[in-house]
């Protein structure tokens, strides 16, 4: 068996980005106590999602909020996959997650692909793009247990992103979200068993906690998924953290017993030659 236990943070987000990393901090300590081997903070979980906070909030990579993430996995010994925080570069800001492993060295690093822009009629209307600018990149990050895939929340909409991370070798997939109280009940469940079942791997949700006095409410409910489509553990909509371990050796057991990937790896992409 090659176990990898995951410790959920369910936060709520506050308006001062060092209570939020210093609440974080707290948490990751006494999640880390019950050994937990990867742990996991939500979306914007130091800024509030609202689009004109992103440039104020905004750091570069090794800033204060990176160097003090760093330390905390460090000081942990645990891989953390930092949520996100806007990051600028070059007068660009980005919707970027980090991934530090026992030592605190950076392992991986994302930068959200598709901005989350609707318009809901009646309901809720967002526009990332106002303020933040896209990434490019896929990606998978290596531990000890395997290969994991990273990304953020809207990206997690479109099934080829996912497809990619499993094609470099992934076998499970984070993703630090904040689906609203339109799009949560909607699709966060459907959406996460989906990709699960599609792509043979555990599916990994971590949410901000609700906040009703918030102008942007978060859904909640951080789950794991296994790679059969079974969500194994599900937070409410509170502040919570929870820990579950995984199994990465059932994502072979399960692929080997139901074998879509080979199928389409092979037969489809012939007929789609044609």
């Amino acid at each position: 068996m090659n176990n990898l236990k995951i410790g959920l943070i369910q936060m709520k987000v506050h308006n001062d980005k060092k209570e939020n990393l210093l609440r974080a901090a707290n948490l990751i300590k006494k999640i880390s106590s019950e050994k937990s081997d990867i742990v996991i903070l939500p979306e914007m979980f130091s800024c509030p999602y609202i689009t004109s906070n992103f440039p104020i909030y905004a750091e570069e990579e090794g800033g204060y909020s990176y160097n003090f993430l760093s330390n905390i996995a460090k000081e942990n010994n645990i891989y953390l996959v930092s949520g996100s925080i806007p990051e600028i570069d070059n007068n660009k800001i980005y919707n970027t997650s980090y991934v530090f492993n026992r030592y605190g060295e950076k392992i991986g690093k994302h930068r959200k692909v598709h901005l989350f822009d609707i318009d809901i009629k009646g309901k809720q209307t967002f526009k990332e793009s106002d303020t933040l600018n896209a990434g490019d990149e896929v990606t998978v990050f290596d531990t000890e247990f395997g290969k994991i895939g990273l990304c953020i929340c809207y990206d997690f909409r479109f099934p080829e992103l996912a497809r990619l991370m499993v094609n470099k070798g992934a076998k499970a997939i984070i993703v630090p979200a904040s689906f609203n109280m339109t799009t949560g009940p909607a699709h966060w469940h459907v959406m996460f068993k989906s990709r699960a079942i599609d792509n043979q791997v555990y599916t990994i949700g971590c949410s901000p906690a609700r906040d009703y006095n918030s102008s942007y409410i978060s859904y909640g409910h951080s789950l794991i998924v296994s790679p059969f489509g079974e969500i194994l553990y599900e937070l409410d909509d509170k502040e919570d953290m929870m820990t579950y371990t995984i199994d990465l050796d059932y994502v072979d057991k399960v692929r080997e017993e139901l074998p879509l990937l080979y199928h389409r790896r092979n037969d489809l992409y012939k007929l789609i030659e044609k």
